[in-house]
């Protein structure tokens, strides 16, 4: 961008203006004036040219998505009957199901999906940024067409258009999400994205000016006298911070550090680009919208937390084995499988001031429950909050915190599980809690079918679990046994059946856990029907998931409804066989007629 005198301030041209001016002191020569206006070319425009081509693109890609989602939502049940429908839903559920490593260099690619919308955005770019020429004006020492390479131009313009997205993307409650049905962890992998092409962007934006003014004899003085660029530069670093920590390597092994200084350097990011900008021409547009846009982002849950739950809510904190962390909040909320919570924990020093997501392991108390409904999660310690947590419980079995909450957010998309003719939950890990709320969720249905007679086929529910907590069967056991005795469900449907794999080597060290406070004194009784009932099946070793999703997905004719957690190489095993079940579908062979599979990403 071209360069304008400051005066009165080191900060800003005087007078401060919303848009600086568009009027052109041409005072070439008129084929060189011409030449100059070029529509790739011209300074004065090229915030519509640019800025608004991106705008326009990102809005084109949510629009797309925006349509997909609300056709397959919205389709009439006569629609989603016929097969060239089952085909199509079938071909969009593969391109967001497959996925490829590439082990050599340990890099988990995208499913194939979001690849693609990767690869559409970089030609994007790359067009808008090597195709119009010239990259440099041609000036010479006695004539100056501008003092801001076409090439840095149009990348600044481009880079400070993909702002809002950036910045919207990762918020829990953004307008992005609402319009494509795509929860906001899910967009987390754009927003990085976006993050890296905008940070691109601003590289190739930053040297042609230092090429430039080489050229020219006076980056030195440039640089001593101008707040443009040493703006730039400082704007420049905080992103080049953000963008490297942000690397999973990087990310994982500093994420305590990371997550406390990235609103730091966040802040002073846009602050020094919005200096740098210096409003010209329609720049401070963009952070206009990013203001509003990010704000009501922020006040959405900040209205929820204190008004919805309010300050009242209290966290407990059991240890109901070594590697599971039981929380247990009382509220009067809803929510269904899948969803995760965003938890503040009130008095726990710098830890109150972030959120942290875990996923929800209850399900809400019926109408006919003898007990309030309780937000229940299964925590497997690792470092950090948790770490701190599990040793306070330890040392002190049931205390409790005043907790703020947030949510819930994420879940099954379109119908329930149960709905579908087989489910099958995978829960490996710290994900094991994951399927609690789904084999409640059935329980329930079956059990409100048989009290009400009403016909239908009852859903097969198959719940694979693998964990080294030895002590899983146990606190497992009884977290369906209370749920189930409050609500007064005294008979579970022959169509469950739960298997656990214990990968751990046995406990030596005898229970050294501490009691929950949240069940009763007595001794689970050993003659209760129901839990002489529950079909759980214990083995050693590990699950042949592959095989068993295979299998449940070779059910001729059936629906198959998936829900899985865990580590990313489980999740790629389900992953990969869903997606090839979907091929089964598309080429019309033998298998089930429908699988949907829901990955949960927190555990």
């Amino acid at each position: 961008m071209d360069h304008m005198a400051m005066g009165g301030t080191p900060w800003l041209d005087q007078p401060v203006m919303l848009h600086s001016s568009r009027a052109d002191p041409c005072k070439l020569t008129p084929e060189q004036c011409t030449y100059r206006r070029g529509y790739w070319r011209y300074w004065y425009e090229a915030d519509h040219v640019y800025a608004l081509s991106t705008v326009y693109f990102f809005v084109a890609v949510i629009g797309v998505c925006f349509v997909g989602f609300y056709t397959h939502r919205l389709a009439p049940s006569s629609v989603r009957e016929k097969a060239w429908w089952r085909k199509l839903v079938a071909g969009a559920r593969f391109v967001a199901y497959r996925r490829y490593d590439v082990p050599a260099v340990r890099w988990r690619v995208p499913a194939l999906g979001v690849s693609f919308l990767l690869i559409v955005g970089a030609i994007f770019f790359l067009a808008m940024t090597l195709g119009p020429q010239p990259y440099y004006w041609p000036n010479t020492r006695t004539l100056s067409y501008g003092g801001s390479p076409p090439i840095a131009t149009r990348t600044g313009w481009m880079a400070l258009a993909c702002l809002p997205f950036m910045l919207i993307l990762p918020t829990k409650a953004n307008m992005i999400a609402s319009l494509t049905g795509v929860s906001h962890e899910r967009l987390i992998v754009f927003h990085n994205w976006v993050g890296w092409a905008m940070f691109a962007l601003a590289l190739v934006h930053t040297f042609p000016f230092i090429v430039f003014h080489i050229w020219k004899g006076d980056m030195v003085n440039v640089w001593n006298t101008s707040v443009v660029y040493w703006t730039g530069v400082v704007a420049l670093i905080a992103q080049a911070y953000l963008q490297v920590f942000s690397l999973r390597s990087i990310r994982d092994r500093f994420y305590e550090f990371f997550k406390a200084t990235h609103y730091i350097a966040a802040i002073v990011f846009v602050v020094f680009f919005f200096i740098h900008c210096d409003f010209r021409l329609s720049s401070w547009d963009y952070f206009i919208a990013t203001g509003v846009l990010y704000t009501l982002s922020f006040i959405y849950p900040q209205i929820r937390t204190f008004f919805e739950f309010g300050l009242s809510h209290r966290a407990t904190f059991t240890m109901v084995s070594d590697l599971a962390l039981k929380v247990t909040i009382p509220t009067d909320t809803t929510w269904r499988p899948g969803q995760h919570m965003f938890l503040r924990f009130v008095h726990l020093g710098v830890h109150a001031f972030t959120a942290h997501p875990f996923t929800i392991c209850s399900m809400p108390a019926t109408r006919d429950s003898s007990g309030k409904s309780k937000l229940v999660f299964y925590i497997h310690p690792r470092g950090g909050i948790t770490a701190r947590l599990a040793n306070a419980a330890t040392q002190r079995p049931g205390f409790s915190v005043p907790v703020l909450m947030d949510g819930p957010y994420g879940g099954v998309q379109g119908r329930p599980l149960y709905t579908y003719d087989h489910n099958l939950i995978i829960a490996c890990g710290a994900g094991a809690g994951l399927s609690l709320p789904f084999v409640v969720e059935s329980i329930l249905h079956s059990a409100r079918q048989a009290r009400t007679k009403s016909a239908g086929v009852m859903s097969k529910v198959q719940v694979v679990i693998a964990t080294r907590d030895t002590q899983l069967v146990r606190w497992y056991e009884e977290a369906l046994l209370e749920f189930l005795e409050e609500n007064g469900i005294e008979m579970i449907s022959d169509q469950l059946d739960i298997s656990i794999y214990q990968t751990g080597r046995p406990d030596s060290e005898g229970n050294s856990t501490s009691k929950d406070p949240e069940r009763p004194e007595e001794k689970v009784d050993s003659d209760n029907q129901v839990v002489r009932r529950l079909p759980m099946n214990i083995f050693s070793g590990r699950p042949d998931l592959a095989t068993t999703i295979r299998d449940a997905t070779l059910q001729p004719g059936l629906s198959v409804g998936i829900a899985a957690c865990g580590p990313g190489e489980v999740l790629k095993i389900v992953q990969d066989e869903a997606a090839a079940a979907q091929l089964r579908v598309i080429n019309s062979q033998t298998g089930a007629s429908e699988v949907y599979l829901h990955s949960e990403v927190f555990s």
